[in-house]
């Protein structure tokens, strides 16, 4: 980890996507970095944690993501740049904050980075972050490697800074835990304090602010949409074919991958700043293809932008992805899963080894050893069963949920971080259960 730290511009570092974020807050002279950890973002702040008395930034592991959010906005509000990090679900806790911060601004370059978690390896649900964009109205880019996240992010921090605005930048599991050589730049000198200039007309979000800030924050997007499509994070890979396909963060890989590895005569562009949408950069690439393939992980949301631009230019090129059928609505993406998707299509004379056929068994995460929880829940079910007592069990997030599995069975309702108390409220009021929490 110091490794991270004392690199020099030039040198060529082998890191995880989530230590290339870390580098990245350093290079750009980030004076405060705050998160409430969560996977698949946690090891940015294992990073950051680590380094941070020798760096000389401030970092804390927050109360919640909230409060992470509210403390990075308050820095970035100060002049000082700030780095907020956390996993997808955990932008749903702070996104009461995050739309106001989109509408006060900022005077010092702030980033969010949203690790999404398609296939939910270790989450409670697959929500696509990509729409805290569109419902924030603030920038969003989605890099699809870790070198790619140390550059996208820092010029995350210069684009905030330009127009006073948070920017979302999306990874996600596999662009998160990916590993590869990162050619890491030079470490920004920091601003150590800043000076909060007061400014009530702007930051006290009244209704009559809030309706000068929103109207102040369509203007800022307006601008932005003209350098979006001049940005070179934007990218063709273009063929003589008739046939295109459009995609973004870690779909890109895999299509990548297929494309070149069967050589097929398939043009790509690579969105990597994808809100505001791109709408010219797709235009011209629509302009000479009879089919044009959307490969995005989790929601239809560059189909939907593709499907706009087509019926407003009155554009004939038909559009494959998630709305008609072609691919999967849910999980992330494979190479196996975008090949059979295409071949849906088009015919593709392509050889791929069939499925292994060995039955491989499921492992589902358990306790560590010496785990506390395990004497804990070995204890309640010792009483509840000498007591013959059924009870439900409303769960919570993290290694509470694996009480699930047995022997321990002790899980029974889960809704995300926190709910177990406010859950067996509700059960106490609506049945005659006896609750454990």
């Amino acid at each position: 980890m110091i490794k991270i730290l004392d690199a020099k511009d030039g040198d060529e570092l082998f890191l995880l996507g989530n230590e290339a974020a870390a580098r990245a807050a350093i290079e750009s002279g980030v004076t405060v970095a705050s998160t409430y950890p969560g996977t698949p973002s946690s090891e940015i702040g294992d990073v950051l944690s680590s380094i941070a008395s020798k760096a000389g930034l401030y970092f804390e592991f927050s109360t919640n993501e909230k409060v992470a959010v509210e403390v990075a906005a308050a820095a970035a509000a100060s002049g000082v740049r700030s780095f907020t990090f956390m996993k997808h679900v955990g932008l749903n806790v702070a996104s009461d904050s995050l739309v106001s911060i989109a509408y006060t601004g900022v005077e010092a370059g702030m980033v969010i980075l949203s690790a999404d978690d398609p296939s939910m390896f270790s989450s409670q649900n697959e929500q696509d972050n990509r729409h805290y964009a569109r419902f924030a109205n603030i920038p969003l880019l989605e890099p699809s490697n870790p070198q790619e996240i140390l550059d996208f992010t820092k010029y995350a921090f210069n684009l905030s800074e330009e127009f006073k605005i948070p920017v979302l930048v999306r990874t996600t599991t596999r662009v998160s835990h990916m590993r590869s050589k990162v050619k890491v730049g030079e470490i920004k000198k920091m601003r150590k304090k800043g000076q909060f200039k007061k400014d009530p007309k702007r930051f006290v979000l009244v209704p009559s602010t809030a309706r000068t800030m929103h109207k102040e924050l369509i203007k800022k997007t307006e601008k932005i949409s003209k350098i979006v499509n001049k940005s070179p994070y934007n990218q063709y890979h273009k063929t003589d074919s008739r046939y295109g396909i459009i995609t973004s963060g870690g779909a890109f890989n895999y299509t990548h991958d297929l494309i070149n590895e069967k050589e097929l005569p398939i043009s790509i562009l690579k969105l990597g700043f994808t809100y505001p949408f791109p709408d010219k950069i797709v235009s011209r690439f629509l302009e000479d293809l009879e089919k044009v393939f959307i490969i995005e992980e989790v929601d239809p949301i560059i189909e939907k932008d593709v499907l706009s631009i087509i019926g407003r230019e009155n554009l004939e090129v038909d559009v494959h992805g998630k709305l008609d059928g072609t691919f999967p609505r849910i999980y992330e993406y494979n190479q196996d899963i975008i090949e059979a998707s295409i071949k849906k299509q088009i015919p593709l004379k392509v050889k791929r080894k069939g499925p292994l056929k060995t039955h491989l068994p499921e492992r589902p995460p358990t306790f560590c050893p010496g785990c506390p929880h395990r004497a804990v829940y070995y204890s309640i079910n010792k009483a509840l069963e000498e007591l013959q007592m059924d009870v439900i069990f409303s769960t919570d997030i993290g290694c509470y949920t694996l009480g699930i599995e047995s022997p321990y069975n002790t899980a029974d309702y889960l809704l995300s971080m926190g709910s177990s108390i406010g859950a067996a409220c509700g059960f106490s009021k609506a049945t005659r259960q006896k609750i454990v929490s």
